[in-house]
C-alpha cells in the first residue's frame, strides 16, 4: 500500500503548477504587449514632433499664400507674415496661463487682414497677473494703423478645465492704459477659455475659426513670447512602458521563485531532515 504523502499539497502540485504557469504566461503577454504599445505611441509622438520642427523651419508664408490655403490645418506650425489692423477693443485675456512658472494671462487680439474681409485671432503673448487684484489688467501696447505681424499658424487656443463661470464685466476693474475693454457688454475680457465659434457669433467679426496665429519674436508691447512647446506626453509614454516592462520582469521573477526555487529549497530541506 502506497503511503500517504507527508505534505498533502504535493498531491495538488501538478495541477496548480500548470494553472499558475498559464496565468503567468497570460499576464506576461499582456504586460509586454502594453509596454510595446506605449513605445509605439512614443514613436508616433516623436514623429509628430519631428514634423512640427520641420514645419517651423520652412519659409514664412506670405499673406496671399495664407489666404489661398485650402486647408490651413495642413500648414500648422509654419511661419506666416500677415498685414492688417489690430482690433484691441475685442482683446481677450485667458486666465491661469503660466510662463516660466509664473501665473498670468495670454493676451489674444483679433487681427483684420489687409485687403480681405477676414480676421484671425492672434495669440500675442503673455502678461503677468496682478497678485493683489486679479481683475486688474496689465498694460499692453497695441499699435494703431496697418502693421505687420509674424507668427506661427496654430490651432485655436487650447482649453483648460473650467471649474466656474467667467467673472462678469462689472466685477473687473477698468483696464490699465493700453489694455482692452470687454468684448461686449456683460462679458468680461478675462476668460478661462475661448471658443472661436462662440466668439465670432458674439462679436459679429469675420473671424477665422479653424486656426489662430501665435505671434513670435522678442518681448515687446508689454508681452513675453517664450511660448511653451506643445505637450505631446513623450515622457509619460516612456514612463508607462517602463512600468509595464517592470511588471513583466516581476512576473518572471515571482514565477521562477515560487515555481522552481522555493520547491527546490523545500525538497533539499526535507532531504536533509530525512523526510522523503
Amino acid at each position: 500500500m502506497t503511503p500517504e504523502p507527508l505534505y498533502p499539497e504535493e498531491r495538488r502540485r501538478p495541477g496548480r503548477f500548470w494553472l499558475i504557469t498559464i496565468a503567468a504566461v497570460l499576464t506576461l503577454a499582456a504586460t509586454v504587449s502594453l509596454g510595446r504599445w506605449q513605445l509605439s505611441r512614443a514613436a508616433q509622438k516623436e514623429a509628430l514632433q519631428a514634423d512640427i520642427d520641420a514645419q517651423k523651419q520652412k519659409p514664412a508664408l506670405t499673406q496671399a499664400e495664407f489666404l489661398a490655403l485650402e486647408k490651413p490645418s495642413d500648414a500648422l506650425h509654419r511661419p506666416v507674415r500677415l498685414r492688417g489692423l489690430w482690433l484691441p477693443t475685442q482683446s481677450v485675456y485667458l486666465d491661469n496661463r503660466q510662463m516660466h512658472g509664473v501665473p498670468g494671462f495670454y493676451v489674444l487680439t483679433p487681427f483684420a487682414l489687409e485687403g480681405s474681409e477676414q480676421a484671425v485671432m492672434v495669440q500675442r503673448g503673455w502678461v503677468q497677473r496682478n497678485f493683489v487684484d486679479r481683475t486688474k489688467l496689465g498694460e499692453v501696447e497695441t499699435p494703431a494703423g496697418i502693421v505687420e505681424v509674424t507668427g506661427l499658424i496654430e490651432p485655436p487656443p487650447g482649453h483648460l478645465l473650467e471649474l466656474g463661470t467667467p467673472a462678469p464685466a462689472a466685477a473687473a476693474s477698468a483696464p490699465a492704459a493700453g489694455a482692452s475693454a470687454p468684448a461686449a457688454e456683460g462679458v468680461s475680457s478675462i476668460r478661462q477659455n475661448l471658443d472661436l465659434e462662440a466668439f465670432r457669433a458674439e462679436t459679429k467679426l469675420p473671424l477665422r475659426t479653424d486656426v489662430s496665429l501665435q505671434q513670435t519674436g522678442p518681448a515687446s508691447e508689454g508681452l513675453q513670447r517664450d511660448w511653451p512647446a506643445p505637450a505631446l506626453g513623450l515622457e509619460r509614454h516612456y514612463g508607462y512602458a517602463f512600468q509595464w516592462f517592470g511588471l513583466s520582469a516581476l512576473v518572471v521573477i515571482l514565477y521562477v521563485w515560487f515555481q522552481f526555487i522555493t520547491p527546490f529549497r523545500r525538497s533539499r530541506r526535507r532531504a536533509r531532515d530525512g523526510r522523503f
